[in-house]
């Protein structure tokens, strides 16, 4: 087992990944923590009829696979549910270390 792999299992939680034609992925370890508001750019929620959503943001790092760079992916946290806003591979040569996103939760 890889350097990160061991990380991730160790320190992070089990998640699952829906792909884009609703296929569910087996659990994987990743890790995932809120965004520091910084620069203001995450702050701004919407209305909604039911109340506010406050449309927050995650920082993830985990495994190359299952690919999350996929447009329409969906992990899952137990009973959370995050869009991938935006996800990167990170490569070492040709090989693919981790993926780092920024994900969104999702509200009914």
């Amino acid at each position: 087992m890889e350097k990160w792999e061991n990380i991730f299992k160790k320190y992070g939680r089990q998640m699952i990944l829906t792909e884009p034609g609703g296929h569910k992925t087996p659990p994987f370890y990743a890790l995932l923590r809120p965004l520091r508001y910084k620069n203001k750019m995450y702050l701004f929620g919407v209305n909604t009829p039911i109340g506010y959503n406050s449309q927050g943001h995650y920082f993830y790092i985990g495994p190359p696979a299952p690919d999350i760079c996929q447009e329409g992916a969906v992990i899952s946290l137990g009973a959370e549910d995050y869009r991938v806003d935006r996800a990167e591979k990170v490569h070492r040569g040709e090989k693919i270390l981790y993926i780092w996103a920024v994900l969104r939760k999702m509200t009914a």
